[in-house]
C-alpha cells in the first residue's frame, strides 16, 4: 500500500487505539490553536514564495537564482514544521501527560520528529 495513505496506528489505552492519517489524528487537540492566524499566514507567504519560483522558472531565471529561493521556501517550512513541533509539545503532549496518557502522545511526537527528519 502507498506509504502515504497507510494508517498508522498508537495505542491509547487498553483496546483503544489512535489512528492518524493523511487528514490527521481520529482522537486529538489542536496545541496550535492559539497561533493559528499566524500559521495561516505565513503559510500564505509561503505559498507566494513558491508562486514566485514558478514565475522565475517560467521566465528561464539564473538557475542559482532559483535554488536560492528554493532553500528560502524549504527553510520557512521547517520553521512552520519546528513551531508546530513545539505547540504539540506545549499543549497535546503535555495535558496528555496531566491525563495520565503521556507515553501515548510521546511515542506520538517521536514518530512526528522521525518523518520530519527524513523528510
Amino acid at each position: 500500500m502507498d506509504r502515504a495513505r497507510r494508517d498508522h496506528r498508537v495505542e491509547h489505552e487498553p483496546g483503544a487505539l489512535i489512528a492518524y492519517t493523511l487528514r490527521g489524528y481520529t482522537l486529538g487537540m489542536r496545541g496550535y490553536a492559539k497561533d493559528k492566524k499566524a500559521f495561516q499566514s505565513r503559510l500564505r507567504r509561503i505559498e507566494g514564495q513558491v508562486r514566485g519560483i514558478q514565475k522565475m522558472v517560467d521566465e528561464d531565471r539564473y538557475c542559482i537564482d532559483v535554488l536560492t529561493q528554493v532553500n528560502a521556501v524549504r527553510a520557512a517550512l521547517e520553521s512552520v514544521a519546528l513551531q508546530l513541533l513545539a505547540d504539540h509539545t506545549e499543549h497535546c503532549v503535555s495535558e496528555a501527560i496531566r491525563e495520565g496518557t503521556g507515553d501515548v502522545k510521546i511515542r506520538e511526537l517521536n514518530l512526528a520528529v522521525e518523518r520530519l527528519v527524513r523528510s
